[in-house]
């Protein structure tokens, strides 16, 4: 993520600042060639495409599952399978040393481990893909000393925390809150970093960094259960949508034409719903609970994180994989249909009319089916020279 997506890469500052591939001698510090890397995001893709068909059936729809037990595991198949793989991938593409390359292995593996059956054996991969992304976490800031840095230290070491509390049997409210701070901070922090554009006043860094503590603090809190409304959280992460709002560069890209408006669009409509969540929560409703679960889950989960997805895989599919997408405005398709699902959805959800929540999640899971069918149309026009992504993102 550029942000998102992918979600929790290497920003391209500290590459430039820093050749990552220089980590040191040996095998463990040379780069994985593009080709190798590609069975490790296919792998990713099939971690969504199962957790999308898992929440299907949690709904009570007919969607296909290889393992009925998948029906339980919708949120490890997003956020570890698919999320944790990804971001592990991208930080690993950037450090280019192939220790870094055994988090979204571990990550992967965890998923097929699931299918098998063996859900504490994939929790304990997870873990292990999360501690790893941590150590390269710290590796990138010892790199580059920065607070942007030190954000995506916190990210996966949220994922940490949750992964280890799903290990020793916690009930998902003690671990969702982690696993929210993973892709919250880690966004934020690669967010942080592209504000530079807009040369932020120290004071406004400093508040940043005060707004990450409170995000942390109200997390631990919801989790342990000290906090069951969330309210420290939802206060925080409404602090963190204002900043994002006010110091993001999109507010300025957004204005500029083709890829670089679309992942401007895509980033504000995704603070938008991170804002809601926050909203929803702060007055009256719960952050990750009762009685606004759903409601907030999926607000934060696939209307923020989401949304940076859709906006930064023109990006970040050349960078990790060396396959060129060609970007076509029809990529608004999929990214309109993402956020009016989740209107639908969320609006079933605080109305308490059952069919609208379920008709917005299954709209929700086709505006997935159809953001991969455009992203896949897209690589195949940048193979067939139909035209080619540029291979560095555009500052959005």
């Amino acid at each position: 993520m550029e942000s998102a997506h992918r979600p929790g890469r290497l920003t391209r500052a500290a590459r430039t600042r820093a050749p990552m591939g220089a980590a040191g001698p040996g095998w463990l510090h040379r780069a994985v060639p593009a080709p190798w890397r590609l069975p490790l995001l296919v792998l990713a893709f099939l971690a969504l495409v199962l957790g999308t068909a898992a929440g299907l059936r949690r709904l009570g729809y007919a969607a296909p599952l290889p393992a009925p037990g998948l029906v339980a595991l919708h949120g490890p198949l997003m956020v570890s399978g698919f999320f944790g793989a990804l971001i592990s991938l991208e930080r690993a593409v950037a450090l280019a040393a192939r220790w870094t390359y055994a988090a979204p292995a571990a990550a992967v593996l965890g998923t097929l481990v699931l299918l098998a059956g063996a859900t504490r054996a994939a929790a304990a991969l997870f873990t292990l893909a999360a501690a790893v992304l941590v150590a390269a976490s710290i590796a990138v800031f010892l790199r580059q000393r920065a607070l942007h840095t030190a954000t995506l230290v916190a990210g996966a070491a949220s994922w940490l925390a949750g992964n280890l509390a799903w290990l020793a049997g916690f009930g998902f409210p003690a671990v969702v809150p982690w696993w929210a701070g993973f892709l919250v901070l880690t966004i934020a922090g690669e967010r942080l970093e592209l504000s530079r554009f807009l040369a932020p006043p120290p004071a406004a860094r400093r508040l940043f960094a005060l707004v990450a503590l409170a995000l942390i603090a109200g997390l631990a809190l919801l989790a342990a259960g000290a906090d069951p409304r969330g309210l420290l959280a939802a206060g925080a992460l409404a602090a963190l949508t204002l900043w994002l709002a006010r110091y993001d560069v999109a507010r300025r890209t957004v204005r500029t034409p083709g890829l670089t408006r679309f992942v401007a669009l895509s980033l504000l409509a995704g603070y938008a719903w991170l804002g809601a969540a926050a909203a929803i929560a702060l007055a009256g409703g719960a952050l990750f609970g009762p009685p606004a679960y759903d409601a907030t889950l999926h607000a934060v989960f696939l209307g923020f994180v989401f949304s940076m997805v859709f906006g930064h895989a023109p990006i970040i599919l050349p960078a990790v994989t060396g396959l060129a997408v060609r970007y076509h405005p029809v990529f608004y398709v999929h990214l309109a249909l993402l956020h009016f699902s989740l209107l639908v959805r969320i609006a079933g959800d605080l109305l308490a009319w059952p069919g609208w929540r379920g008709t917005g999640a299954a709209l929700n899971a086709l505006a997935l089916a159809v953001f991969v069918g455009n992203t896949a149309v897209g690589v195949w026009r940048g193979r067939t020279g139909a035209g080619t992504a540029p291979r560095r993102a555009p500052t959005a």
